[in-house]
């Protein structure tokens, strides 16, 4: 039912009811039905995220190993809560962040974190016909993107032409920067109005739109601290505004 809390998923059922069934015979659609589509909400998904990256940057991860019988509930279909539009740096592995396991998000990565028209198809494939709760944009600490985007128009022009055209799409966000001293504040607040930038332009677009129109998602935005572990989280509208 919209909008009650789905009871805590335990890996460890799913792991015996899918041997259960294997033992019964079941066919591989049956198995692929087992798994739960597990969260009614997008304040749910925001809640799991939440929990999960609590339990990474404190040592408690849990990550369920991807064995057999976790693929086997794979097979026919796949129930993502949430999308995550990430950076494609190696330091930002979106899955281990939030400790999800297989089938839990539906991932975008780029540099940047930046909304272009291959990861928008993407995102609305998952909005339309994956029927995720959430979308979530997420930055990080010491974004090598952003970075380049806060260099010198010389500087950018002597990359590569795609590269120049990546770097564009983040250029608006960090523009108008007020002056900041401190160069690591200055970086995440850079860091930060791309994201804001980057939840805005999706929230334009009809397919989103609607969607969080109807209450289907939210559309937030997240800053992931290297050294921490620790994500923040950008919910309220005050807190979205570029």
């Amino acid at each position: 039912m919209e909008g009650v809390s789905q009871p805590p998923f335990d890996p460890a059922e799913l792991e015996q009811r899918i041997l259960d069934a294997i033992r019964r015979g079941a066919s591989m659609e049956d198995i692929a039905g087992l798994r739960p589509a597990r969260m009614a909400s997008p304040e749910d998904a925001i809640g799991a995220l939440k929990e999960g990256n609590t339990r990474f940057f404190s040592g408690r991860a849990t990550r369920p190993e991807a064995d057999a019988n976790q693929r086997r509930a794979q097979i026919m279909t796949q129930t993502p809560f949430a999308a995550v539009l990430a950076c494609s740096d190696s330091r930002v592995p979106v899955e281990i962040v939030f400790d999800q396991g297989l089938g839990d998000l539906f991932v975008v990565r780029v540099a940047g974190n930046v909304v272009g028209e291959s990861g928008l198809g993407t995102l609305e494939y998952a909005t339309e016909h994956l029927n995720v709760r959430l979308i979530v944009v997420m930055g990080h600490e010491g974004c090598g993107a952003v970075a380049a985007a806060l260099m010198s128009e010389a500087e950018v022009g002597r990359e590569p032409e795609n590269l120049r055209r990546l770097i564009a799409r983040i250029q608006p966000s960090v523009r108008d920067l007020p002056p900041i001293r401190d160069k690591k504040a200055r970086m995440r607040e850079a860091v930060l109005n791309n994201v804001r930038h980057q939840v805005a332009l999706l929230r334009e677009q009809p397919v989103i739109q609607a969607a969080e129109a109807r209450g289907q998602i939210r559309v937030i935005g997240a800053y992931y601290e290297i050294g921490s572990g620790a994500v923040d989280f950008l919910t309220e509208e005050e807190d979205l505004r570029p």
